[in-house]
């Protein structure tokens, strides 16, 4: 079996999460920077090579209406950028509201550290992926 990654690509960091090899459980890994494009993609193939990933399932990020917008668009480009793997787009509105209401519960204050964010946001959009 194979693990699954996610990405919240964001125009600053890139938030990641992995599932486990049954897929069944979706768990942060780590953000990087999104600059230097080409190490952030570097960064990604490695971390997907290291553990073992088939399908990537990126987070795009549309209108509310379910329209493609600008940072939709980008998520689209930035994918198609990632090579070796599957990759799914998967619709993530409000993940990242998802995302720092779960860190509120925890008691974890992310508003130094937007990085925790986008790795809690990749693991709410993994969750979606995974529950189909």
């Amino acid at each position: 079996m194979h693990k699954v990654m996610a990405l919240d690509v964001g125009t600053k960091r890139i938030g990641i999460a992995l599932s486990d090899f049954l897929q069944v459980i979706a768990t942060p890994h780590s953000f990087i920077s999104r600059q230097p494009e080409n190490k952030a993609l570097e960064e990604i193939t490695k971390i997907a090579t290291e553990n073992r990933v088939e399908k990537i399932v990126v987070g795009l990020p549309k209108n509310m209406d379910g329209t493609i917008g600008a940072q939709a668009e980008d998520c689209i480009n930035f994918s198609q950028k990632i090579i070796g793997f599957d990759i799914i787009l998967e619709d993530e509105r409000l993940t990242s509201e998802e995302a720092e209401e779960r860190l509120r519960e925890r008691r974890v204050d992310f508003r130094k550290n937007k990085g925790l964010v986008d790795m809690e946001s990749a693991c709410v959009i993994l969750e979606q992926y995974l529950g189909k």
